[in-house]
Formats: structure tokens, C-alpha cells, sequence
């Protein structure tokens, strides 16, 4: 392995049938070969829901035995590239291209390449998370708009409900001044 070592030092000897000898040293090169890349790394592997579209979801990298190799990166299609088309790479940045919704789509799955200075290529798939945030509820609801009068004092006139995005949050009420 070049990169380990990349030559070796040896000494021979040659002996005659009369017994002389020779010695001599030499040092043997070992080529430098390009190889293959042996991972994709990704920065991060989740993202926040709601960024804005053409953020950059991630940086990546390229792990290659070859340190000198410059690499570029390129969505490509096989296994794992369900959601390829809501990604572009830009250098060496992986951006989404339409704002996310954790309540729409929670995973993304993706399939990336990364081709080194000399044409070789690794590919590799990923699932990135989104991160669900909590979102401000859009409504508040009222069971009724209307009441009959001359009812007790502590009846009950309508039921409350919010229309929020995350339905596992639990919501308190109360009244305020304003118009």
C-alpha cells in the first residue's frame, strides 16, 4: 500500500560456487495507483422542517486512501434514490429544494456518487432525517357561534379545538383584551 509505505529498503547477496560473495543494496519503489473512494460523510444527516427551499442540508466529503484527489458529487439513480429529485449538489453541498414539512414527509431517501480526479467513483445511499418543529397553531375553533339566552351562568356554550400542524401538542385556552 503506498500510502502505508512507499518504497523498501533491501539488501541482497550473491555467493559463488567458490564461496565469494557480493552485497548491494536497493530500494524498491512502490507505484502510486489511484483507488477507489471508500465513503460519502455527510456533515449532518437531519435537517429543521420549514427551512427556506435551496438551503444546504449538508456538507460532504469524500474518504479516499488518495488524499491529493479532488472529487465531485452527483445525485444518480439505483437503490435508495427515492427522493433524489428533491435535491440538487452544488460543489460540494447538498441543498433541498422545496421547503420541508415534517408532517408531509419525515425521511428523505437519497442515492450520491462521488468521482475522484482520475474517474473512479464510489456510490453510496443515505436517509436524511427532518427534524420536526414545533409550529404555531394556524385556528382556533368554536364548536358554536351562538347561544341561547337567559342560560346558567356556568353553562357551557361551545368547545375549543386549535388547528395546529402538530397534533400531538396539547393546548390550554384563555381569554385576553384585544380586538
Amino acid at each position: 500500500d503506498y500510502e502505508t509505505q512507499s518504497s523498501y529498503d533491501i539488501r541482497l547477496q550473491t555467493t559463488d560456487s567458490g564461496g565469494l560473495w557480493y552485497q548491494t543494496s536497493f530500494t524498491l519503489n512502490v507505484n502510486d495507483i489511484n483507488e477507489v473512494a471508500e465513503n460519502i460523510n455527510l456533515s449532518e444527516s437531519s435537517f429543521d422542517e420549514n427551512i427556506d427551499a435551496s438551503s444546504v442540508i449538508t456538507t460532504l466529503s469524500t474518504t479516499d486512501a488518495d488524499a491529493s484527489d479532488i472529487h465531485t458529487y452527483e445525485l444518480v439513480s439505483g437503490t435508495g434514490d427515492t427522493d433524489n429529485s428533491s435535491f440538487t449538489v452544488e460543489d460540494n453541498q447538498l441543498k433541498i429544494n422545496l421547503s420541508p414539512d415534517y408532517e408531509t414527509q419525515s425521511s428523505y431517501d437519497i442515492r450520491l456518487q462521488t468521482t475522484d480526479s482520475g474517474d473512479l467513483w464510489y456510490q453510496t445511499s443515505f436517509t436524511l432525517n427532518v427534524n420536526d418543529i414545533n409550529e404555531v397553531a394556524a385556528n382556533i375553533n368554536l364548536s358554536e357561534s351562538s347561544f341561547d339566552e337567559n342560560i346558567d351562568s356556568s353553562s357551557v356554550i361551545a368547545t375549543l379545538s386549535t388547528t395546529d400542524a402538530d397534533a400531538s401538542d396539547i393546548h390550554t385556552y384563555e381569554l385576553v383584551s384585544g380586538i
